[in-house]
């Protein structure tokens, strides 16, 4: 899966097109991502002691990888992923990091 936790993501397709958010949770078995502020759904919740109000919470439910894009840290703008091998300055090694496609800018 290409799209990790804290990467800013737009979504695609869907009732939630068009709104970006961070990734707060990777599920990699299913292909799903929770998104803030994106799929949000009502969910009723009785009194507890953690709660003791109760109520109607709102909640981000996941949404399939296929459905988003991660954005470019450059040009703000939906791109897909490439890896690239590179060499590590301090241990001297080889390692993969995940590049932009648009502007070859090193994502997190």
């Amino acid at each position: 899966m290409r799209i990790n936790k804290n990467d800013m993501v737009v979504v695609i397709s869907g009732n939630n097109k068009d709104k970006t958010g961070k990734v707060l949770k990777v599920y990699p078995k299913t292909q799903r991502v929770i998104v803030e502020g994106v799929n949000l759904r009502k969910r009723h919740s009785k009194p507890s002691q953690k709660n003791p109000q109760g109520g109607i919470v709102e909640k981000e439910a996941p949404i399939h990888v296929s459905n988003v894009m991660v954005l470019d840290p450059k040009t703000n703008e939906p791109t897909r992923i490439g890896k690239k091998i590179i060499i590590d300055e301090k241990t001297g090694k080889k390692r993969s990091v995940r590049i932009s496609r648009i502007s070859g800018e090193m994502l997190s």
